[in-house]
């Protein structure tokens, strides 16, 4: 299942816990008044249970947020992107919005879309990544626990945010900026078992791309489960590659940061998720590995 389904549940499930620490005691209720009621205890609403908004700040600085996103006298360093893929400042956000609103923003950005400059693209969808498949739920709640702490005033004309927007995400170092040594579409090839594989990172928009063609056909081979491991030298970060497509065509991808002093990205491929038939079957029944070495000046 989606890994997005999996924090959707947990989220769920919390959501009951949530109404303990709120109240101070467990709800009891019978399964029939619950079906009665509709499915939910009356006056029932989800609340996303407290994070530790010191572990929010950490993990704001790890994922590089302060790149899209200004939070005035947070000690953070300017926001660098382009107008395109800048964010709304987020300083005082917290006393904006209910924890809830910030979660979904994070796992779900086009759930409420804000129209102008910040927030939509081209195509009129938010320009904030969804992180539905990089953060666990304890970073959810830590990351919401920490914006909602954000309270303090914008200065006079600095402006607000209603929703988040672009956040840059992956590890990295939150004390100072620096340059990019991965250019936007800077790729690396290699064969691995029955595929050709293409790995691009393109470091403007922050997503990393694997083309999987057949070695043989030069087709694209669509159901395969893809993931990328991220190795550098603080550790090793997972994320699920999933399917999609853009003006290159068929690929899997993630919006991802992979940092500077990245040292490899390895490729896990799993057995397809569909039936092969003659001459093809069996072909795409084995898992494979590839490691992609990555050096700042390639």
């Amino acid at each position: 299942m989606r890994r997005r389904a999996v924090v959707a549940a947990a989220l769920l499930a919390l959501g009951a816990v949530s109404l303990v620490s709120a109240q101070g005691a467990s709800r009891h209720i019978s399964m029939e008044a619950l079906h009665r009621s509709g499915g939910v205890p009356p006056g029932w609403r989800f609340t996303l249970p407290a994070g530790d908004a010191a572990r929010g700040r950490a993990l704001f600085a790890s994922l590089e947020c302060y790149r899209c996103h200004e939070i005035a006298g947070a000690g953070f360093p300017a926001p660098g992107g382009d107008a395109t893929h800048t964010g709304p400042a987020l300083t005082g956000m917290g006393g904006h919005h209910p924890p809830e609103y910030f979660a979904e923003s994070i796992i779900d950005p086009n759930a409420v879309i804000v129209d102008g400059p910040g927030f939509t693209g081209p195509d009129g969808r938010s320009i904030m990544p969804s992180y539905a498949d990089s953060l666990s739920v304890a970073q959810l709640q830590d990351l919401v626990a920490y914006l909602t702490s954000l309270t303090q005033a914008p200065a006079a004309g600095t402006g607000g945010a209603h929703q988040l927007s672009a956040a840059g995400q992956g590890a990295g170092d939150a004390a100072a900026g620096h340059q990019h040594h991965h250019p936007a579409g800077a790729e690396r090839t290699q064969t691995a078992g029955p595929y050709d594989l293409r790995l691009v990172y393109d470091d403007d928009v922050r997503r990393l791309m694997l083309f999987v063609t057949d070695s043989d056909s030069g087709e694209a081979v669509p159901y395969l489960p893809v993931t990328a491991s991220v190795e550098t030298a603080a550790g090793t970060r997972s994320v699920r590659l999933a399917p999609g497509t853009g003006p290159d065509g068929f690929h899997y991808g993630a919006a991802v940061r992979v940092p500077d002093g990245t040292k490899r990205v390895a490729i896990g491929i799993g057995p397809a998720a569909m039936q092969a038939l003659e001459p093809l079957k069996g072909r795409y029944s084995r898992g494979v590995t590839a490691r992609f070495d990555w050096t700042a000046d390639r």
